[in-house]
């Protein structure tokens, strides 16, 4: 399963999110959209705001499933922990 975290670098839940799954072993894809500039951070923006359906953080993607804010029991549910 493919897993995408959107992130801001200074936000506590997304670093508890970033440090639940280092913990698990999983392989994953992180952008932290406050270290982007210009277009690129814009796309991310608008990226995020189209899945989660707004601009609250983290936002992680784990296959079709969308998950907005550190929710470390539905991650354990998807991962099978």
């Amino acid at each position: 399963m493919q897993i995408r975290l959107y992130a801001l670098s200074t936000c506590p839940y997304c670093r508890m999110t970033k440090k639940f799954l280092d913990s698990a072993s999983v392989e994953y894809e992180m952008t932290e959209v406050d270290k982007l500039d210009g277009a690129e951070k814009e796309a991310a923006i608008a990226e995020v705001r189209e899945l989660s359906g707004g601009a609250s953080f983290p936002v992680v993607v784990m296959g079709d499933e969308v998950i907005v804010g550190f929710n470390k029991k539905r991650i354990r549910e998807l991962l099978d922990l």
